[in-house]
């Protein structure tokens, strides 16, 4: 065996230098950063957090940090063609085609709530209006949303569960994919709908 050798003697490996600039924040850093984003938009938050506690899920004010998209299951099931598949099947198919958008599932009530930026419930009013006939509704200001404890994550019974999870505080889903989302299920479901 031969080793290289240098002015300096035998080649060695250095040790790597980590990137300036480079943050790299925990999964529980970014949970809990998101956590106290959406317990921001309560007055009392620690409210919010005794709900949690208590029943799994916080009644949050929509319309100053985000919105809410209210989908119909039969409208989420028809996009992404997974009548027959399971839950946790079905959330992996709507993460690909909402982009990651948070999405809160009610399997009680057979719905989906994907959060979008606040702006979005006043610029979709016109759209909006139209959408209402399929069961789609855009919740803003003086709407509230039960929005489950971050750390559901997997449906049980008919708890309402993080289908798609907030990754992080304030990263919420893009208008315009949540809008082609929609036209796909105008289209799919053609005279189908109510």
């Amino acid at each position: 065996m031969t080793h290289r050798t240098t002015p300096a003697g035998p080649t060695a490996l250095r040790p790597v230098e980590p990137a300036p600039g480079v943050l790299v924040h925990s999964s529980a850093d970014r949970r809990l950063a998101a956590e106290h984003w959406l317990l921001s938009t309560l007055r009392d938050p620690q409210k919010g957090r005794d709900q949690w506690q208590a029943a799994g899920v916080a009644m949050l004010p929509l319309g100053t940090l985000f919105c809410a998209v209210r989908l119909p299951a039969r409208l989420v099931l028809a996009v992404t063609g997974a009548q027959r598949l399971p839950a946790a099947a079905i959330d992996a198919v709507l993460n690909d085609a909402l982009g990651g958008a948070p999405v809160i599932c009610d399997p009680r009530h057979r719905r989906y709530y994907v959060l979008l930026p606040a702006s979005v419930h006043r610029s979709w009013n016109d759209a909006a209006d139209d959408w209402r006939l399929m069961g789609i509704d855009v919740l803003g200001r003086g709407s509230m949303l039960g929005v489950p404890d971050l750390e559901r994550t997997q449906p049980r019974t008919l708890d309402s569960y993080w289908s798609v999870p907030m990754e992080s505080a304030a990263v919420l889903g893009a208008p315009l994919t949540v809008a082609r989302f929609i036209a796909a299920a105008q289209h799919l479901l053609g005279d189908d709908q109510p």
